[in-house]
């Protein structure tokens, strides 16, 4: 009789552990996916002034809220999954001269140069001068989307190839891009502006790029002569401080630091 009852009970607890595991994925989900975490208006930062205040009417989207794609868009882990590896649906392929300076040292420097497929909305001759990210050139995903909708909106577009970044291009010199050289951007930036004397400049800085323009427009006044704005967007500010962030497992920050030294490795690799 006892052996009866405990068969009868073996469903029942194999049915409760089945529902534990369900309620165990589903806990990690949503954790992993953020669904809990609310939606709302970027907090800005600024000093009051006519120019913000500009800004803030001319772009009324900076103070609305952010609504994500729904599942995965409150994740920032599988959106730079999804993207890094498999990137945008039918991404854009602007066509632009490639140029070549060369440096004191010996070093070749390339820049992309795109040229407006419109007129700009005010009638002047604009430029955007664009430092991309960490190992990054013009023929990644996210640069060849902002020169399309820059280039469909009346923007000229030169955008700067980190040294020893494009795999096509040989070094010349012993070195190859550094956290915080200005060298070859400043020379791009001397070109357009040698080569279009009417141009205004907008600088534009993604990620390590942003660094890079920032410390350019700081090193010399002359270097700020006919730029409209610098746009920096998602800049570590300081290196140093990072290291120490880069070591911590918060956020898979020390597999994302694996992961982008060993891009550095094959980049330097790739130039023996």
């Amino acid at each position: 009789m006892s052996a009866i009852l405990e068969t009868s009970e073996l469903p029942a607890v194999f049915d409760g552990v089945k529902l534990a595991a369900v309620a165990a994925v589903l806990y990690v989900i949503v954790r992993c996916l953020n669904l809990k975490s609310p939606t709302a208006p970027p907090e800005l930062i600024y000093q009051d002034s006519a120019l913000a205040r500009f800004l803030l009417k001319s772009c009324p989207l900076l103070t609305k809220e952010y609504i994500p794609p729904l599942i995965w868009g409150k994740s920032g882990h599988i959106q730079t999954a999804l993207y890094g590896k498999m990137g945008r649906v039918r991404s854009p392929h602007p066509h632009g001269l490639r140029k070549y300076l060369t440096m004191p040292d010996g070093a070749t420097a390339t820049f992309d140069l795109f040229e407006p497929c419109s007129e700009h909305c005010t009638g002047e001759d604009v430029t955007m001068v664009i430092c991309p990210g960490i190992a990054n050139h013009s023929e990644k995903q996210y640069i060849r989307t902002f020169v399309d909708y820059a280039q469909k909106n009346g923007y000229r577009c030169a955008v700067l190839n980190h040294l020893g970044a494009l795999p096509n291009i040989e070094l010349t010199s012993p070195r190859m891009f550094t956290y915080g050289c200005t060298w070859e951007f400043g020379a791009m930036v001397n070109y357009i502006k040698k080569t279009y004397p009417q141009t205004q400049l907008i600088v534009v800085g993604f990620s390590l790029g942003g660094n890079i323009v920032c410390k350019y427009l700081g090193e010399s006044q002359a270097n700020q002569e006919r730029v409209l704005c610098c746009v920096s967007l998602c800049q570590g500010y300081s290196a140093l401080r990072a290291q120490e962030t880069f070591m911590q497992w918060d956020h898979c920050r020390r597999f994302y630091n694996f992961l982008m030294a060993d891009n550095m490795k094959k980049i330097i690799l790739s130039h023996r």
